[in-house]
């Protein structure tokens, strides 16, 4: 038997729905990290679905750290302004343009990163960065896991990186 505190906590972490956290516990035996893996899985499943809906509502983000010394621009994509105006939606835009002030990404994937780039170009790459807040983490799994939480495809259509002086 799964207990509401293991279900509710699971949901905290990783954002899914009541159901989904209770099955994820069921299926792994009540075993957390396996169901945390599990709800993982299911967010990539789902986002795998929908990744080819048209995304023509979004937000643009910004972010602007050091005292006005770096800023960043991100236009973050879903299907409807509905799941556009979600505290998950408004705070994934957050985080990516948070992480890229951060993190000085010249392309959203590998191959968008140039040639030239001064090091290996994975690590330039956005979607494949680590997260600056846990590690453990991807920018795409972020955005699956935003997919799973919302039902809807989100992408990361463009961003820009400034900074005073470069």
């Amino acid at each position: 038997m799964v207990s509401t505190s293991d279900i509710k906590k699971l949901r905290e972490e990783t954002g899914a729905g009541v159901m989904d956290a209770k099955r994820a516990l069921e299926e792994a035996s009540g075993d957390f990290d396996q169901a945390r893996k599990l709800v993982r899985e299911q967010g990539m499943a789902i986002a795998a679905k929908r990744s080819e809906r048209e995304t023509s509502e979004g937000v643009v983000e910004s972010y602007i750290h050091g005292q006005g010394r770096i800023g960043a621009l991100v236009e973050v994509q879903c299907e409807t302004d509905f799941v556009a105006r979600t505290d998950t939606f408004k705070q994934l835009a957050r985080d990516v343009a948070m992480q890229i002030a951060a993190m000085g990404p010249l392309g959203l994937t590998v191959e968008d990163v140039p040639e030239d780039a001064p090091g290996k170009r994975e690590d330039f790459a956005l979607l494949g960065q680590p997260f600056i807040r846990d590690s453990s983490q991807t920018i795409q799994d972020l955005v699956q896991a935003a997919i799973g939480q919302t039902g809807e495809n989100i992408k990361i259509g463009r961003f820009s990186r400034f900074e005073l002086g470069t």
